[in-house]
């Protein structure tokens, strides 16, 4: 655009393009200020929301501490509400802190402060009245948008990004302040005079969610069982990456501060600062919530939630069933009162009645009351009934193969226990293995009958029943055959065919349906009219056996015995005619 050669035209239309680029650039920057404006309002809307979400959940609770009607539960709530106050105590200095930040970034700015209302960026002012509330600010009426040197000022990273001083750092420990004492408050409100809870801060400060759980884990002994998921919560909401990299790994181990404040605009400086305060009234609201529900409220108290799931225990192979799943509610400190008919009640626990009651006959119908009391101490009582069907019990066990235990045999054996969730078998004479759905049974000695005795066991009752012993013949397992490759003892084949044969088998016929292998052992060949015979050993034949085989003529006969390995061993013969 420079260059000596250059027209004073064409200098000219160089310097329009960089203006225009200048300009370009101006508006982008424009836009993504009025981006960060935009994200801060809606920060402040939801700032406003989790402030009205928790004085919801503290009003309940005053509710139920100033009801007469129900004595011991008002006081419970009573001690639960000077925990809540030190809650909002604690939760207005951090708001209030963060709203003096605010201020200071904007006089240091420049900006005017001092006056308030509409068409001012202070909108709404700090009042004391409500003093968890956020000032309510409209940063469009900021005229330093893009100043960043003033904000990195006030966070105390002006001079170093890594290490915040100043403001920066009050804030960052004054933010995990909160964290442990807002937890170590919502613990130790659970306590009892028999039980006691407390917290001890494991100061975690990575991003990592899975190194928080691990650690919280480890910091929840002490805390009570059903509310340790939503502590875990709330602690994690409030918990960031202390130091990382910036720029793609180019700076290392910058503090939170200087990488949420470094070269920020002045509105983003300010909508960050919104966003913390977000978090803080959401884990204070979330915080008395957890506590609002260890008592009742409404017309009935319910304080305790547990799932349930109703159906058979017991169905059969293709069965479809039916499971029903709800979610119930019980006040703990006021168990129902139940009435049973057709059995005894055990116990009342955890806002259930326990019935017990013996089967007979084919089905058992049970019914009776359940009563709870609303909060004016009026009973309200629904009747319930529930049919248990009742099967008789009885067992039949089943040989897939053949009604009969083989020795050196791995006997498979299938047993049903009719009426029971689980089917035991076990055996005399015969060893029994689980496998899968089946059991491996092995005899075992020289006896010719062995027993297996079926169980059925109720997982429920913890109840095991034998239901009879069954007996079964024992035997030796019948000599296999042995095969010219495809051919049988006393079968015909032609010249071709039996000349073609070259492997030696020793298995079960198709009538006889054991799963047994037999390996062939030494063998001898020989063929009618032949001079010699060709011994030899294992399934493949020799080039001796297979050329002998080979002189077999029409009307020849083909005989070869052998040995065979296996579960058993023995001798067999195949005997073939050649056609």
């Amino acid at each position: 655009m420079a260059g000596g050669k250059e027209t004073p035209r064409q200098k000219m239309i160089g310097m329009m393009y960089l203006v225009l680029t200048a300009l370009l650039a101006l508006n982008v920057s424009k836009a993504i200020l009025d981006a960060f404006v935009a994200i801060e309002e809606n920060i402040q809307v939801a700032n406003q929301n989790e402030f009205g979400r928790g004085e919801e959940k503290k009003a309940d609770l005053q509710a139920v501490a100033t009801d007469k009607t129900t004595p011991d539960v008002a006081k419970k709530a009573q001690r639960l509400m000077t925990f809540v106050n030190k809650i909002d105590e604690l939760t207005a200095k951090q708001v209030q802190y963060i709203d003096k930040l605010k201020l200071d970034i904007l006089k240091e700015c420049g900006e005017n402060i001092d006056q308030k209302g509409e068409g001012f960026i202070i909108k709404t002012p700090f009042d004391s009245k409500f003093p968890l509330r956020p000032i309510r600010m409209d940063l469009m009426k900021v005229d330093g948008k893009d100043k960043y040197d003033e904000p990195m000022k006030v966070m105390g990273i002006a001079d170093d990004i890594k290490k915040p001083v100043g403001e920066g750092k009050k804030l960052w420990d004054s933010y995990l302040g909160y964290r442990k004492e807002l937890i170590e408050l919502v613990v130790s409100s659970a306590s009892t005079d028999e039980k006691k809870y407390f917290f001890k801060d494991p100061n975690i400060n990575t991003a990592d969610q899975k190194e928080i759980s691990k650690k919280l884990d480890k910091a929840m002994n002490d805390v009570i069982m059903d509310e340790r998921d939503m502590v875990k919560k709330i602690y994690a909401s409030l918990t960031k990456q202390e130091y990382a990299d910036m720029h793609e790994g180019e700076i290392k181990d910058v503090h939170w501060i200087g990488r949420t404040f470094d070269h920020s605009p002045s509105v983003a400086a300010l909508a960050s600062l919104s966003s913390l305060q977000k978090e803080i009234l959401t884990a204070r609201a979330d915080a008395v919530t957890l506590i609002r529900q260890r008592v009742g409220g409404g017309e009935y108290s319910f304080n305790k939630i547990m799932p349930l799931a109703y159906g058979p225990s017991i169905a059969n192979s293709g069965e479809e069933v039916e499971i029903q799943v709800l979610m119930a509610a019980f006040d703990s400190d006021k168990q129902p009162i139940v009435t049973v008919n057709g059995g005894s009640l055990r116990e009342t626990k955890e806002g259930k009645g326990y019935v017990t009651a013996k089967g007979s006959g084919s089905e058992l119908k049970l019914s009776g009351t359940i009563t709870i009391l609303n909060k004016s101490g009026i009973p309200k009582t629904q009747t319930w009934e529930h049919t248990v069907k009742i099967m008789k019990p009885q067992g039949t066990v089943s040989l897939p193969e053949m009604n009969m235990l083989y020795r050196g045999y791995n006997n498979i054996v299938e047993g049903v226990a009719s009426g029971y969730d689980e089917t035991v078998l076990s055996g005399n004479g015969v060893s029994l293995t689980k496998s899968g759905n089946q059991y491996i049974g092995r005899v075992s000695g020289t006896g010719r009958e062995a027993s297996i005795t079926i169980s059925g066991r109720n997982n429920v009752t913890k109840k095991t029943e034998s239901l009879g012993v069954f007996k079964f013949r024992v035997s030796n397992l019948p000599p296999p055959q042995l095969y010219l490759g495809t051919l049988s003892s006393g079968s015909s084949a032609s010249s071709s065919s039996v000349k073609a044969m070259t492997s030696l088998f020793m298995k079960y016929p198709p009538e006889i349906p054991l799963k047994a292998t037999f390996d062939v052992g030494q063998w001898e060949v020989s063929v009618t009219g032949a001079p010699r015979t060709v011994q030899g050993s294992g399934s493949r034949l020799s080039p001796e056996a297979i050329s002998l085989i080979k002189q077999a003529k029409p009307g020849n006969t083909v005989s070869i015995s052998g040995k065979f390995k296996g579960p058993n061993s023995g001798f067999a013969a195949c005997v073939i005619k050649v056609q």
